[in-house]
Parts: C-alpha cells; sequence; structure tokens
C-alpha cells in the first residue's frame, strides 16, 4: 500500500500539478498571484466536503472499496488535463543554438534559488504535519465519530479564503512577494507551536482555522515567488527542480513527527516540530529576499552607468 500510494500517486500529482501551475502562471502577469490562488481553488471547495465524505465511505465500504472510489474520481483529471491548451511555443529546432535546455540545471547555479529550495523542505516538513496528526489530537480530546473529520472541512474552508485573500493582496503590490510569504510562513509556524494548547472541539477548530487561512496564503504566493527569482522563461525548470527536493521536506516530516509522538506518547510534539519547520523556513525566504534586492541594485547601477 505505502509503494502504491507513495510512488504512483506521488508520480500522478507530479505529472498533473506541475504542468496546471506552469500554464497558469505563463499566462497571467501582473496579476499571477490571483490567478495562481483561484486555479488552486478547486481542491479546497472537495476537501471541505471530502473529510466526512471519505469517512462515509470508509463506513459503507471500507477502506479498500473507499480508495477504489476515489482513485475512480481521480481519472478525472484525465479529461481535464486533455481540455487544457499550452501557449504557442517555437519550434524546437529554431532554439537548438540559444544555449538552454527542456529542462536547466544551471539554474542550481543561483544562490537565490538554492536558499528557496532550502524553504520549500523546511516548510514542506511542516506543512505535511498538521492534516495528518489534527484528527487523532482531536479524538485524544475525546471527540468521536464525525466531530474530527470535520476539522479537516474547517481547515478545506478556511484554506480556500486564505488562497482568495491573498492571491487579491499580493496583486496590490502592496509588499514584495517574498516580504509577504516571510510574514504568512512565520504566522502559520507560531499558530502550529500554539496549537496543543487547546483542548476542545471548539478552540481545535479555530487554531486549525487559523492554520488553513494561512496556509491558503502561502500556496496563493509560493509558487509566484519563484518567478521572481528565476524569471518566467526558466520558470518551468525551476519549478520541477523546486518541487522534486520540496518532496525531500514532504517525506521526512511526518515520519519524524510520528517517531516524536511515539517517544513522548503527546501528539503535541508533531505540532511542535512542525511550527519550528516553518519558522526555520522563513529564515531562508528573508535571504532569499535579501539577494535578489542586492542583485537589482545592482543591476540598476550598471544600467546607470
Amino acid at each position: 500500500m505505502c509503494i502504491c500510494m507513495y510512488t504512483f500517486l506521488g508520480a500522478g500529482i507530479s505529472l498533473s500539478w506541475i504542468p496546471a501551475n506552469s500554464m497558469v502562471s505563463h499566462y497571467f502577469g501582473r496579476r499571477r498571484p490571483l490567478a495562481v490562488a483561484l486555479s488552486s481553488c478547486g481542491e479546497c471547495v472537495f476537501s471541505v466536503l471530502f473529510a466526512p465524505f471519505f469517512q462515509w465511505l470508509v463506513d459503507a465500504y471500507g477502506w479498500q472499496g473507499a480508495l477504489l472510489i476515489v482513485g475512480g474520481l481521480q481519472l478525472n483529471l484525465c479529461v481535464c488535463g486533455a481540455l487544457l491548451r499550452p501557449l504557442d511555443v517555437p519550434p524546437l529546432s529554431e532554439n537548438k543554438g540559444d544555449g538552454h535546455m527542456t529542462f536547466q540545471c544551471s539554474l542550481l547555479m543561483k544562490p537565490e534559488l538554492v536558499l528557496y529550495i532550502l524553504f520549500a523542505v523546511f516548510a514542506a516538513a511542516g506543512f505535511f504535519i498538521p492534516p495528518i496528526f489534527l484528527v487523532p489530537f482531536t479524538n485524544r480530546a475525546g471527540l468521536e465519530d464525525y466531530w474530527p473529520a470535520s476539522i479537516l472541512s474547517i481547515l478545506a474552508l478556511a484554506d480556500l479564503m486564505g488562497r482568495l485573500v491573498c492571491g487579491w493582496v499580493a496583486t496590490l503590490r502592496l509588499l514584495r512577494n517574498l516580504q509577504l510569504l516571510t510574514l504568512v510562513v512565520t504566522l502559520v509556524g507560531v499558530v502550529l507551536l500554539l496549537l496543543p494548547l487547546s483542548h476542545n472541539y471548539w478552540s481545535i477548530a479555530a487554531f486549525a482555522a487559523l492554520y488553513g487561512f494561512l496556509f491558503g496564503c502561502v500556496v496563493a504566493i509560493h509558487v509566484t515567488a519563484l518567478v521572481d527569482i528565476v524569471k518566467l522563461e526558466g520558470f518551468d525548470s525551476g519549478l520541477g527542480l523546486w518541487m522534486l527536493f520540496r518532496s525531500i521536506g514532504g517525506f521526512m516530516g511526518p515520519p519524524a513527527a510520528g517517531w516524536l509522538v511515539d517517544q513522548s506518547h503527546d501528539y503535541s510534539a508533531a505540532f511542535y516540530l512542525s511550527g519550528l519547520c516553518l519558522i526555520a523556513s522563513a529564515v531562508f525566504v528573508v535571504l532569499v529576499d535579501l539577494l535578489l534586492q542586492r542583485r537589482r541594485a545592482a543591476e540598476r547601477e550598471d544600467g546607470d552607468e
């Protein structure tokens, strides 16, 4: 089951998620953050209903039958993918002499991208932990049946609102994308550090809503910020590299949190680890922003000369 879930499901998500985000980023410019936020809202809408729906499927058909039905639903991605059309690009033969590759590994020579990858590793390690441990943490509070599953629905609804709000705020250019990203990632870390203080359904739901809203804010701008680092012409390769290394954090975070929970016999340890990982990731975003500002200042000075 682990091989199927992590290998085949992971490969399928990679082959669908990355091209979809890449095309949206190429189609839009100034309003790119809002476009990315809107294009990703579908998963939030479905997630609001999915947690109780999946619990019902498990009760009615068992976990094997539930996964079979969900797999059938996922096949609709094939239909959606068939309807997508990329922008027109020059034939490959016209670009043979320009020194560019269909994948630019040279982007890893950019220190800004390396630091942004480190941000992604730590952030992914933190982001993948709460959805896994929120339900058992809520169960530990004495709630059963559909109440714990409803926490994930609240999280998804708040996630939807966060994507829309932050996507709109980013288009206003009140802050640089990386400044806004630093702010929301730090706040996510603080919320997760405080979440273990909650001991009843409503307090857990409030923290879950805060986490979901801020997580949605991150989703709305963390891909867009990559364009600031590698420019649009290097975005496709940059996104692929970024997601490749980001997966390392997503792979290591939940097992590490599970080990801490086993050792401490307390689900709070998982949220402490998640919060610390996210706060640490914000440091790398600050460093990326500083390097980019220095590079742009140097380019302006060269232009003046």
